[in-house]
C-alpha cells in the first residue's frame, strides 16, 4: 500500500524507514480561546456598567478591560437567539421560527435546526478546538427530550464535545432536571444546591481537563445560564440588601439608569426615556400593598444576577489561575430582552402565572419571607421588566427595542488593545458566528446572513458590516436598513396590511421615541415593501399570530403529547417536563397493575411534579392513597377499604370540568374506593416531571420521606390513558357517583 502523503519514509524493515508524527502547529499561540457568556431574560440596562443599580462586577470588570456594545441586536426569545448564535443565519431560515418547544408543521418552525446546516462548535472542532457547553440548550424539539432521545438535536448530536445542563427553555434552579452529554443525572439536591453554582463548577472542570488533556488545542465554551430567566431563586443574603435599593418603584428607576447611562457614555445625552409602557400603572398610583411585594419581587431579581455575576467570577479568576484569561474572547450577552411574564402583578411562585392561574396581591404577601427560596421561586410584574429594558419600549416577545436590544460585553486582553471603550455599530447575533470564526481562523462557510465586527474591536469608527436586517415574532415585524428602523406590533385577529407602522432614526433617536411614520411616508414604504422582500428571502413566512401560550399549549401529532395511551414500568428513567403530560389540566385513567402483591407493600406508584406543585399516587399503610397540590394548596383522597393481595389494579380517574376543576375517583379495579373534588387542576404544575415507582425531587407528599420507593416486584406496570374523549362506560359511572 502506498502512502503517498506520509512525509517519513517506509522501507521493508523499521530500520530502514523512518517516522513521522503530526506536530501540534501550537494552536494556542495563533487563535484564541472563545466564551460565550448567555444570560436569559435579562434587559439591555440590567448590568452595572449599563446604568444599573444591581451589583454586577465581575461583567463590569471584564467591561473595563474590553468594550461594550450598545447597539446589538437579538430576537425577541431565546430559541432563536441562540439559533442565530450557532449558526450565522437568520433564524426563520434554518428552522427555528418560534421556540423549541413545539413543531408547528411548517419548514421554518420545526423546533431544530434543519439538520444540513453546520453549527458553530462543529466548526470549531474541525479547527482544533474542544467545544464544551453548560447550561440551557433549548435547541432539541420537546418531543424528542426523552431518555431514549433521539439524540441527534442534543448538544453533542450538533457538535458539542461535552454537555451538562438542561434541554428545555427553563428550569428550577434547586431541583433542575439536568442531562449530562446524552443521558438524564440521576442526583439527590441537597439544600445548599444552587443550579448557577453548579454550572460554573462543571465549567471549570471542562477548562481544567482542556488544559491539562489538549493543552496546545483552544478552547470553545458556551455557559448559558439558567439566570435570570423565572423562576428567580437565590441566597436569601443576596435579596434582601436590594429590598430599600428599589422601594423607590419602577418610573424612579428608569430614570436613574437612563442618567447613568448617559454618565458612563452608553446612551447619548439627547436621549430620551421612551414613555410608560401602556399596560404599566404609575408607581405612585399604586397602592402600599402593591409597593410591597412588586418591591420584594424586584430585589429577588436582582439578587439572582448578582449571585449569577459572583459565580461567573469564579470562572473568569480560574481562567486568569490556568494562565489562559489574556488570550480569551469573553462574550457576555442575554438571549433578549426583560420578560413581563410575571404579569400585572408578578408572583412569589411562577407556577402560578405558569399555569394561568395569577394570585392576588393579597394572597402573595402572606409569603414575602419565601421570595427567592426553595419553595418562592419568584418572577416580578411587568413594570419592573420595563425598568429593566430602559429607555426603550416593550418587553420579551416584542420586536421593539426593549424584546430586541441586548447589552454586550466583549473581552479579549491580547486581541483588544482599548479597553474600557463603548462600540455604537449596528450589530446583530448573527454576527457573532462568523466573528468567532474569523478569529479562529476559518473564512465562514457560505451561506451566511451575518458579518465579522472584529474589524469593531480596533476602531470606533468603522461603519457596521450589514445594511440591512429584519425581525419576526408572533406577528410582530420590524426591520433596520441604513440607520432607520420600522416596527410593528401586531394585534392578533387583524389583517396583516391593517397593522400600523412606525418609523424611527435610530442615528438621531436613541431610544426610538419619536414616531417619524407621518414625516417620511415614502421611506416607510420603502421600509414596509424591504421587510416583505427579506421575509421571502428568509422563509418567514407563514406568519403566525398566535401568542406564545396557544403555541406552547398546541399538541402536534408526535411524542408522548399526542398519545391517549402510555405504559410505564417501575424503574425506568424519569419523564421529563417538556413531555408536556405532567400536568393534571387532561381528563385521564391511571392504572397500576400487581401480579402476586403482598398486603405489607408499599410505596409510590406514581409521583409528578413536586411539593409547591403536583400529585402523586401511592400506598401506605395497606391503603391507596392520592395527593394533589396546586400554589400550596393539598387536596388528598384515602382508599375506604385496602388495597387486596394477590394480582389486581388500583388507580384513579381524574374528570376535569369546567372552570379548572376536578372529579377524582380511587379504583380498585372498577370499584370506587374514594372520591374526592380537586378545587384547581393545571398543565403546568411545577417544573419536575414523573417519576415511576417513586418520588425523586422535592417530595410531592409531606407523608413520607425520601423517595419512598416501591420496592415489591409485584407492580408491573403503570398505564396511563388520557380520555380527551368521552370516558368509557365504567369509569363515566364511576364518575356519577361522586356527584
Amino acid at each position: 500500500m502506498k502512502h503517498d502523503k506520509f512525509p517519513g519514509h517506509i522501507g521493508r524493515t523499521v530500520a530502514e524507514s523512518r517516522p513521522w508524527w503530526p506536530t501540534s502547529c501550537n494552536h494556542k499561540e495563533q487563535k484564541p480561546n472563545i466564551v460565550v457568556v448567555v444570560l436569559d431574560d435579562t434587559g439591555w440596562a440590567d448590568f452595572g456598567c449599563f446604568g444599573s443599580e444591581i451589583r454586577t462586577p465581575t461583567i463590569d470588570r471584564l467591561a473595563a478591560r474590553g468594550l461594550r456594545y450598545t447597539n446589538f441586536h437579538v430576537t425577541p426569545l431565546c430559541s432563536p437567539t441562540r439559533t442565530c448564535l450557532l449558526t450565522g443565519r437568520n433564524h426563520h431560515a434554518v428552522g427555528m421560527r418560534f421556540l423549541s418547544d413545539t413543531d408547528t408543521g411548517f419548514p421554518n418552525s420545526r423546533g431544530s435546526i434543519d439538520r444540513d446546516v453546520a453549527l458553530l462548535p462543529a466548526m470549531l472542532r474541525e479547527q482544533g478546538y474542544g467545544s464544551y457547553l453548560v447550561g440551557k440548550w433549548h435547541l432539541t424539539p420537546s418531543h424528542e427530550i426523552s431518555p431514549a432521545g433521539p439524540y441527534h438535536n442534543w448538544p453533542l448530536g450538533r457538535g458539542f464535545d461535552r454537555f451538562y445542563g438542561f434541554l428545555p427553555g427553563c428550569t428550577d434552579q434547586i431541583t433542575p432536571e439536568l442531562c449530562e452529554d446524552n443521558h438524564q443525572v440521576d442526583r439527590e439536591f441537597g439544600e445548599d444546591y444552587h443550579l448557577t453554582e453548579d454550572l460554573v463548577d462543571r465549567a471549570i472542570s471542562y477548562v481544567r481537563d482542556h488544559t491539562v488533556f489538549r493543552d496546545e488545542e483552544p478552547f470553545f465554551l458556551q455557559l448559558a445560564f439558567g439566570a435570570t430567566h423565572a423562576p428567580f431563586q437565590a441566597p436569601r443574603s443576596f435579596i434582601e440588601p436590594y429590598v430599600d435599593v428599589f422601594a423607590k418603584g419602577w418610573d424612579a428607576t428608569r430614570e436613574d439608569r437612563l442618567l447613568r447611562q448617559k454618565e458612563l457614555g452608553i446612551a447619548p445625552q439627547d436621549a430620551e426615556l421612551a414613555p410608560r409602557n401602556d399596560e404599566v400603572d404609575a408607581w405612585a398610583s399604586l397602592s402600599a400593598d402593591q409597593k410591597l411585594l412588586y418591591t420584594h419581587l424586584q430585589a429577588a431579581y436582582a439578587g439572582f444576577l448578582e449571585h449569577t455575576d459572583v459565580h461567573l467570577g469564579r470562572l473568569v479568576d480560574e481562567l486568569e489561575r490556568l494562565g489562559e484569561l489574556d488570550n480569551t474572547l469573553i462574550i457576555v450577552m442575554s438571549d433578549n430582552g426583560a420578560s413581563r411574564e410575571g404579569g400585572k402583578d408578578g408572583a412569589v411562585d411562577t407556577n402560578a402565572p405558569y399555569s394561568g392561574l395569577p394570585q392576588s396581591v393579597e394572597e402573595q404577601l402572606k409569603h414575602l419571607d419565601q421570595i427567592g427560596t426553595r419553595h418562592g421561586g419568584a418572577h416580578y410584574p411587568q413594570g419592573w421588566a420595563m425598568a429593566g429594558n430602559t429607555p426603550f419600549r416593550r418587553y420579551k416577545q416584542h420586536v421593539d427595542l426593549g424584546g430586541v436590544r441586548s447589552p454586550m460585553v466583549v473581552s479579549w486582553p491580547k486581541g483588544i488593545g482599548t479597553t474600557g471603550e463603548v462600540r455604537t455599530q449596528f450589530s446583530h447575533v448573527i454576527d457573532l458566528a462568523p466573528t468567532i470564526m474569523s478569529l479562529a481562523g476559518l473564512d465562514y462557510p457560505l451561506p451566511c446572513d451575518g458579518r465579522s465586527i472584529a474589524s469593531t474591536f480596533a476602531a470606533t469608527d468603522v461603519p457596521a458590516p450589514r445594511a440591512t436586517q429584519y425581525w419576526e415574532n408572533l406577528g410582530h415585524r420590524a426591520i433596520w436598513h441604513e440607520g432607520w428602523r420600522a416596527v410593528t406590533e401586531h394585534r392578533q385577529g387583524v389583517a396583516y396590511d391593517d397593522d400600523d407602522w412606525r418609523l424611527y432614526d435610530t442615528e438621531g433617536d436613541f431610544s426610538e421615541s419619536r414616531d417619524r411614520a407621518d414625516d417620511e411616508p415614502e421611506r416607510l414604504k420603502e421600509m414596509i415593501g424591504r421587510w416583505w422582500q427579506e421575509a421571502e428571502a428568509n422563509n418567514v413566512l407563514p406568519l403566525d399570530d398566535r401568542t406564545l401560550v396557544q403555541l406552547l399549549r398546541a399538541r402536534p401529532p408526535i411524542g408522548l403529547m399526542s398519545r391517549n395511551r402510555l405504559v410505564f414500568r417501575p424503574g425506568q428513567s424519569h419523564v421529563p417536563i417538556s413531555s408536556m403530560i405532567a400536568g393534571s389540566e387532561r381528563s385521564m385513567l391511571v392504572t397500576a397493575s400487581f401480579r402476586d402483591r403482598a398486603l405489607a407493600e408499599g410505596g409510590v406508584l406514581v409521583a409528578s411534579g413536586d411539593r409547591r406543585g403536583g400529585y402523586t399516587l401511592y400506598v401506605k399503610e395497606g391503603r391507596l392513597v392520592f395527593e394533589h397540590v396546586q400554589l400550596g394548596h393539598r387536596t388528598t383522597c384515602v382508599a375506604d377499604a385496602p388495597l387486596p393481595a394477590g394480582t389486581c389494579e388500583a388507580g384513579f380517574a381524574l374528570h376535569n370540568r369546567q372552570g379548572h376543576s376536578a372529579e377524582l375517583v380511587l379504583l380498585h379495579g372498577r370499584q370506587r374506593v374514594g372520591a374526592v373534588r380537586i378545587p384547581t387542576t393545571a398543565a403546568h404544575l411545577s417544573f419536575w416531571g414523573i417519576d415511576i415507582g417513586k418520588d425523586a425531587a422535592d417530595r410531592v407528599s409531606n407523608e413520607y420521606s425520601g423517595e419512598f420507593a416501591y420496592r415489591g416486584r409485584s407492580f408491573e406496570t403503570l398505564t396511563i390513558d388520557f380520555l380527551d374523549r368521552p370516558l368509557i362506560e365504567d369509569v363515566a359511572e364511576a364518575m356519577e357517583s361522586t356527584e
